[in-house]
């Protein structure tokens, strides 16, 4: 019932606990918690033992966009090995190797499409990139 009525989110989850979190940026525990929860009563972040969300609402503060961008990318069957080392070292949420015409999908966020680009064009053995930028999450 849980996934059935649920809907898919983004978010980022750090998983560190807030005792951890305080000493490194150098603050009490108790100004971390002031801090923590005017960023959880403003939708921002979800807390809990060990971890903590930053939401969509938050990445929308953050200036990062919710909706991906994705890069389909045509693979040398030679350097398939290599080129799918150097592909997780750029700036990407998720890669997938598939089946088809391509032989894997990137997702990454809009700000970052240019860069990831760029760095994959360096990259000996891709023979080819579609770039498909969302607009607009349905569901």
């Amino acid at each position: 019932m849980l996934y059935e009525q649920g809907r898919p989110l983004t978010t980022y989850t750090l998983e560190v606990k807030q005792s951890q979190l305080a000493k490194k940026l150098e603050i009490s525990r108790q100004a971390l918690n002031v801090h923590l929860r005017k960023l959880r009563d403003h939708g921002c972040i979800r807390t809990g033992r060990g971890f903590i969300d930053v939401t969509e609402r938050g990445l929308s503060a953050l200036g990062v966009s919710a909706n991906p961008a994705f890069i389909f990318i045509k693979v040398s069957p030679l350097k398939r090995g290599e080129v799918y080392q150097q592909m997780v070292k750029f700036p990407i949420q998720r890669v997938f190797r598939v089946t088809g015409e391509m032989d894997a999908i990137i997702v990454v966020e809009r700000e970052k499409l240019n860069e990831t680009l760029k760095g994959l064009a360096s990259v000996e053995g891709i023979q080819d990139t579609k770039s498909y930028v969302t607009i607009q999450t349905l569901k």
